[in-house]
């Protein structure tokens, strides 16, 4: 006899591991296309030849638009006030899943022989193609987590999990890309990325579709007063955002973060490339990043209930500074033994930045229920959109900053792996106090500004849940 699924108190299935994995999936779709998106300023400079203040230009434009992009869609996912099947969310995730099928490819196309002009048009539209299709799907899946659960605990393990599906997307791209597209003199083969592209977004487009058939809707957000629903209001939105601390909070967490990170990259390539002299490790040297997120992640929901979210997060990254302090201030030789002091360093770093990445975005999540508490509206399309504003607003300016920064620091393109030893040697440094930055920018984001400590977060879930009681019996 078939066994019977355990129901809550409402009438759902109760939360387990068929959540966790399908949410999980959810961004390993994601991911299937945005992780080519960290070499797309070596595939453009290097392999197509657009020069590098241009780069940066074009960089900066395209993010700008891509960022304006997230709260237009955004505010129209709140004001679709259509009845679906199953949940609007999952409808839009559908529609943006088939479009990454071939989206992310767009952003490669390897026509080397072109004009100036046409490679700068063709990098313009392949990633306006890609990034339409991505807000579609990305947008509403991470709103989607606010309406799932709204325990602590259990939106601490989605976010882990969430973190864990983007790994799992990402840590064979970063593995085994490296080694496929760069030859033996650490140069970069760039044709061979927009088939790569191609098939991502085949295995994106099958997690979207696993995701969207197992995922449970189990809050209810309707109004269930007599009274007519009142209708979305952009402006009033944005307000809301505004006042939203903890909304505010988590996008500058996010924002520093990105900026460091992405303003970093391309000078960690030319790093690998020119100074340690081995780009082919950099992919496997790059998943050190991750290890810490999987060393919490069986216990995280026991961290959030014992001790909260902020106040974990805020002792991690302490933790990641004092790990960027020595990568900036130790000396670290060009050879293997530079390599495994990097490896140390980076390890210690990722024991501190564990906590952020298993937790960021359940604090979204949590920053939508305060945005209810607060303002009286959900509006959980337009929060997270807004956050994915500064989101992709600092995913343009970190590439653009970090590949001024590295150009202004003696980076020439055309010489591909053969920079001077200089540049190899302030690339390095441009990596490890870039890094050492962002670690302390996140301190005073997270310790002065987000607002939810473990205290807040239990009186507006018990608030909450008192008044969607009270309009259940109205």
């Amino acid at each position: 006899m078939a066994k019977t699924a355990q129901l809550d108190a409402n009438g759902y299935p109760r939360f387990g591991l068929r959540d966790k994995v399908a949410y999980a999936a959810g961004d390993f779709g994601c991911n299937m296309s945005f992780a080519l998106k960290s070499y797309l300023t070596i595939f453009w400079t290097q392999y197509m030849g657009i020069d590098s203040y241009l780069m940066a230009t074009l960089l900066l434009l395209v993010q700008v638009w891509d960022a304006i992009n997230d709260p237009v869609i955004g505010g129209l996912i709140d004001a679709d006030q259509r009845r679906y099947k199953r949940n609007k969310f999952l409808v839009y995730i559908s529609v943006g899943s088939v479009g990454l099928l071939v989206a992310g490819a767009c952003c490669f196309l390897p026509f080397r022989g072109m004009p100036s002009m046409v490679k700068n048009i063709l990098f313009l539209a392949g990633y306006i193609i890609w990034d339409a299709f991505y807000t579609i799907a990305n947008v509403p899946y991470g709103s989607v987590m606010s309406l799932i659960t709204t325990d602590p605990g259990e939106r601490a393990q989605l976010s882990t999990w969430r973190s864990a599906g983007a790994l799992l997307a990402a840590l064979p791209i970063m593995m085994f890309l490296p080694v496929l597209v760069y030859d033996s003199n650490n140069n970069l083969k760039g044709g061979s990325i927009f088939w790569i592209a191609l098939v991502l977004g085949g295995i994106g487009f099958l997690a979207f579709q696993f995701m969207i058939r197992n995922t449970t809707i189990r809050v209810d957000t309707s109004l269930t007063l007599k009274e007519e629903q009142p209708k979305f209001n952009p402006v009033k939105a944005v307000v809301n955002f505004a006042r939203n601390r903890a909304a505010i909070g988590v996008a500058c967490l996010s924002v520093c973060e990105i900026i460091g990170l992405y303003g970093v990259m391309t000078a960690a390539q030319i790093m690998f490339q020119s100074y340690f002299k081995n780009a082919q490790i950099s992919g496997l040297l790059s998943t050190i990043a991750w290890l810490g997120m999987f060393i919490y992640m069986p216990v995280i929901d026991r961290i959030v209930n014992r001790f909260g979210k902020k106040e974990p997060i805020l002792a991690g990254f302490c933790v990641t500074a004092i790990a960027y302090a020595l990568m900036t201030f130790l000396p670290m030789s060009p050879d293997a033994n530079g390599l495994i002091l990097y490896t140390a360093c980076a390890l210690l770093a990722t024991l501190g930045n564990g906590l952020y990445s298993a937790m960021v975005w359940s604090l979204v999540a949590d920053a939508i229920d305060y945005n209810e508490w607060k303002n009286g509206v959900r509006d959980e399309g337009t929060t997270y959109a807004l956050y994915s504003f500064f989101r992709k607003l600092a995913q343009g300016i970190g590439p653009s900053l970090g590949l001024v920064l590295a150009t202004m620091l003696g980076y020439e393109a055309s010489l591909g792996a053969a920079q001077s030893a200089r540049t190899a040697l302030n690339m390095r440094y441009l990596v490890s106090g870039g890094l050492l930055v962002t670690a302390i920018a996140q301190i005073i984001s997270i310790g002065l500004i987000y607002n939810l400590d473990r205290k807040t977060l239990a009186r507006i879930s018990a608030d909450l849940k008192q008044r969607r009681e009270r309009q259940a019996d109205a």
